[in-house]
């Protein structure tokens, strides 16, 4: 039944389908001090096993992104990456004990057209972070001024808590997907303070998606659009 499903909504929306991509980080949740961490930028629909090949149609639209590091002291620093099969390899040695927060940004995508499918005309704003613990715990940071971002706030043994904030300001009553492999998802919704909380009862991959539309438009690379989709996700490894 689920892989009818899975290829039902492929035949029925060929193009939208596209639209339901995301840009997400892949790397281990903990860390050590003076040994290498890798990090993985992989691009599609992980609920679905849909991973897109690096010189495949798809990734290359999106590929324009930047990778960062950031220190648990607020250094950021650029990663450079690598192609690879399907996916982009990065890494970075820790040297200090904290929370590395890990932040992609990809605000360079071309303006699509999706009026026939009741969507309108947009610009796509991606941005992508997740969480290196060594040591000591802690918050996330956040690298998305203009934009929207996933925070993982410091644990209190219960569970995780993630607030979203977009443009800096905490959202609330904001959809939010978390995925797991298999088409296994659940929908949440941010409170008053943009926060939610929810168990981790698998020891395995879990990728939140949450977007927003800014209903302002302009132009980019010469072609207009009515707004701008932002879309956010977060990568955790228990």
């Amino acid at each position: 039944m689920k892989k009818f499903i899975a290829t039902l909504l492929l035949i029925t929306l060929p193009v939208l389908s596209a639209s339901a991509h995301y840009l997400w980080i892949e790397t281990n949740g903990t860390g050590a001090l003076g040994r290498t961490q890798e990090v993985r930028v992989h691009y599609g629909e992980y609920t679905y096993g849909v991973i897109e090949k690096v010189e495949g149609e798809a990734f290359p639209l999106v590929s324009k992104f930047t990778l960062w590091v950031i220190a648990p002291d607020g250094t950021k620093t650029q990663l450079s990456t690598e192609a690879k099969e399907d996916h982009y390899l990065a890494s970075f040695t820790p040297s200090q004990k904290g929370v590395y927060t890990i932040a992609l940004n990809n605000n360079e995508i071309d303006v699509i057209d999706y009026t026939q499918y009741d969507f309108g005309i947009f610009k796509t704003h991606y941005h992508s972070t997740a969480k290196v613990q060594v040591g000591t715990d802690g918050d996330t940071k956040t690298v998305n001024p203009n934009g929207i971002v996933i925070k993982q706030l410091e644990s209190d043994g219960e569970g995780i808590k993630l607030q979203v904030l977009y443009k800096g300001e905490s959202i609330a009553k904001n959809e939010l997907k978390v995925y797991v492999s298999d088409l296994w998802s659940k929908t949440l919704y941010t409170d008053d303070n943009g926060e939610v909380s929810f168990a981790l009862p698998w020891n395995t991959k879990y990728i939140v998606e949450t977007t927003t539309k800014e209903e302002i438009p302009g132009t980019y690379n010469g072609e207009d659009y009515e707004f701008i989709w932002h879309c956010a996700t977060y990568y955790i490894k228990p």
